[in-house]
């Protein structure tokens, strides 16, 4: 044995936040979220990893993003990543326009759904690369 897998061991595995004996929030091998938090590296690691995830689901769900432009493409990654697959897919109207290629409705469609009034500018934002393929402020 060795330092890393006695540490597993005594402090078990979780993949979601639980309050330790000591009431902190507590996640993975027993790190402190309240003492300790995460550095921006660890931060950098989850959100690549959630990035990927929400692409695979993405794609799986709706094998026809793969001929979108990369810009209208990461619009619905970034969708995806907000909302999740399953919300998202009650997008139905908008994924019509897209698999349309009507760019211009799918955006209106965004912008009509109570997402868009809950993450304001984000949607506002993601409405201009659905129309135009290019980044807001480009």
């Amino acid at each position: 044995m060795n330092l890393i897998e006695q540490l597993k061991e005594h402090e078990g595995f979780r993949s979601k936040p639980y309050l330790c004996t000591a009431g902190k929030l507590t996640i993975g091998y027993g790190r402190n979220l309240d003492d300790v938090g995460i550095s921006k590296d660890e931060a950098e690691e989850l959100l690549m990893n959630d990035i990927r995830a929400a692409t695979q689901e993405l794609v799986r769900a709706y094998p026809f993003v793969d001929e979108l432009d990369s810009v209208r493409f990461n619009c619905l990654v970034n969708m995806c990543f907000n909302l999740g697959i399953s919300r998202l897919s009650k997008f139905k109207k908008m994924w019509a326009a897209i698999e349309a290629k009507q760019y211009r409705r799918a955006s209106e469609e965004m912008l009509d759904s109570k997402w868009a009034k809950q993450v304001g500018v984000r949607a506002e934002e993601l409405a201009y690369q659905m129309l135009t393929g290019e980044y807001y402020g480009s």
